[in-house]
């Protein structure tokens, strides 16, 4: 037996858990952990941009407020059970048996491949500072494969003095969530986890076991688990990309894109697979946003010499690049349908609709409608934006809080364009009659960036329409 699986036999099981980073990701997990073990702590810098959440978190509401079913329920329940605590004391790191990071891991050069970690780094080195010998940490933040046993590591014994692998356990347990579904994803998903070593991956396995309902444990080294979620995610943005191109042909061959996704879709049988997602105004989120990148320094930083065709751009970075463009596409179908109402994009007032990346939830990061809105604005627009679940944003680039309105009759009114960018709800049975008297034009424009409107009824009701793959419409006569 090896000094770090004493260490843990004498340790005992895990009962005290910690959770650093109270965000999409941390809020949830550190509720099921509550579920299942005796006492979980919740930290959060007191940051004037995030403090606000630990007096949220510890009246039982949850700072997150898109829809996330089960989530404020079981916040409530583990509360009134005095199982969890949100704090930003960080001393008490040493008090835990086992502690999970999950803190945002943004690019901050793309071009040279160059990461901000800052932010977990500053997370690793509160970690490492209150570390015990047997403790368990485990990177949940999605990293350059590599970071886990290089960066993670070093960190943790520069502030500790202790030895990743002997002293501790350390292992890489990848977030696998989307807003909308996050106590369902973490309890049903299959989890990845992967430590540096044996003995940190079978703690790791301990603690995530118990929150599981559905999802297995799959483990692995904790390089292959860094590798398994950023290629998922770039899996993920290739399959958008290829339908975001097939989109813009259809338009260019004026078809319904929806029509030949169906009939892509259709093919069924043995041995045939055809993942064939939708397409949009661009992706946001904080993931496909920027894993693609990791996944590419991870290949291209390590000791090993890549392989690859000369003179040949990354098939991935690629499929970002298309991805990125769709919001300057939206822009420029909005410029086109304003032509063909006789107008202009510097007389116009255009308002968007949506400001979060995805459905029914209040989640801002890296919104497609950001670069949308600065375009408008360069170009001498007037811009009014619509979104029912976000209050407010500041956009850190121009340094300029953009308002946000939840009155959609009010934000609708004397519109010259309407552009929507995000499928909430509440923009699926938006009504083309009444929409255009509130508009007072004869021929307002509709963008739609997500497919969820009716063309035919705004065509009738005479809307200049124009939609995201859909060149059967994209040129209808204007009635």
């Amino acid at each position: 037996m090896n000094k770090l699986s004493r260490i843990l036999k004498d340790k005992g099981p895990i009962e005290n858990v910690g959770v650093v980073g109270m965000g999409y990701v941390g809020i949830p997990a550190a509720v099921l952990f509550a579920e299942h073990f005796k006492f979980v702590w919740g930290f959060q810098r007191a940051s004037a941009s995030s403090g606000y959440k630990i007096d949220l978190l510890n009246r039982g509401e949850s700072p997150l407020k898109g829809e996330e079913p089960g989530l404020e329920a079981m916040l409530n329940k583990v509360r009134s059970e005095k199982r969890f605590e949100c704090t930003s004391d960080f001393s008490k790191i040493n008090k835990v048996d086992a502690v999970t990071i999950a803190i945002q891991t943004p690019f901050e050069d793309i071009i040279n491949l160059k990461p901000d970690f800052r932010a977990l780094e500053e997370g690793l080195r509160q970690i490492g500072k209150y570390l015990n010998e047997g403790m368990l940490v485990v990177l949940e933040s999605t990293v350059t494969p590599g970071t886990t046993g290089g960066l993670a590591a070093n960190i943790l014994n520069e502030e500790s003095g202790l030895i990743a692998g002997e002293d501790f356990a350390l292992a890489h347990a990848p977030e696998r969530v989307m807003v909308g579904r996050l106590i369902r994803n973490i309890q049903e998903h299959d989890r990845i986890v992967g430590g540096i070593n044996k003995e940190s991956t079978e703690r790791a396995v301990e603690l995530y076991s118990p929150i599981l309902t559905k999802g297995r444990i799959i483990t692995m080294d904790s390089t292959a688990a860094e590798v398994t979620k950023t290629a998922e995610n770039t899996f993920r943005d290739l399959q958008i990309a290829a339908i975001n191109e097939l989109a813009l042909y259809c338009e260019a061959m004026r078809i319904n894109v929806y029509d030949v996704r169906a009939g892509i879709d259709s093919l069924k049988g043995d041995g045939i697979t055809r993942a064939v997602l939708y397409p949009g105004a661009g992706v946001g989120g904080h993931c496909l946003t920027k894993d693609t990148y990791h996944l590419e320094r991870g290949a291209k930083t390590g000791n090993s010499k890549l392989d690859y065709p000369v003179n040949t751009e990354s098939l991935y970075v690629l499929a970002r690049k298309i991805n990125d463009f769709m919001p300057i596409h939206m822009y420029n179908l909005t410029v086109d349908g304003l032509a063909r109402s006789g107008r202009g994009i510097q007389e116009a007032r255009v308002v968007i609709l949506g400001w979060a990346f995805i459905n029914n939830s209040d989640d801002t990061r890296n919104t497609p409608a950001e670069p949308y809105y600065d375009l408008l604005k360069k170009n001498g627009a007037s811009i009014t934006v619509h979104d029912p679940y976000v209050k407010e944003y500041n956009d850190i680039e121009i340094n300029n809080d953009i308002e946000i309105t939840q009155n959609l009759n009010e934000a609708v009114n004397g519109a010259t364009a309407i552009a929507i960018f995000t499928g909430h709800n509440q923009y699926l049975n938006l009504k083309a009659g009444k929409i255009k008297k509130s508009t007072g034009l004869q021929h307002p424009v509709i963008v739609d960036g997500r497919n969820v409107i009716n063309p035919d009824d705004f065509i009738r009701e005479g809307f200049v329409y124009k939609g995201i793959g859909r060149g059967d419409k994209n040129y209808h006569d204007i009635i």
